[in-house]
């Protein structure tokens, strides 16, 4: 699941460096990428690999 998030951010990350675009100080490319690196630290520290989904 945290590895799903880390991808959309880094997805997110990449579309706004390719854009040139910023939403105000607070959401940036630094930002989106360092959120995705926290969400992959995450996953790959154990947490959320035991999420499914109930069919």
């Amino acid at each position: 699941m945290f590895a799903l998030l880390a991808a959309l951010f880094f997805l997110a990350a990449l579309v706004f460096a390719i854009g040139g675009w910023a939403v105000g100080a607070v959401l940036t490319v630094t930002t989106l990428g360092v959120a995705g690196l926290f969400f992959l630290a995450l996953h790959l520290g154990g947490y959320g690999t035991s999420w499914s989904l109930k069919k």
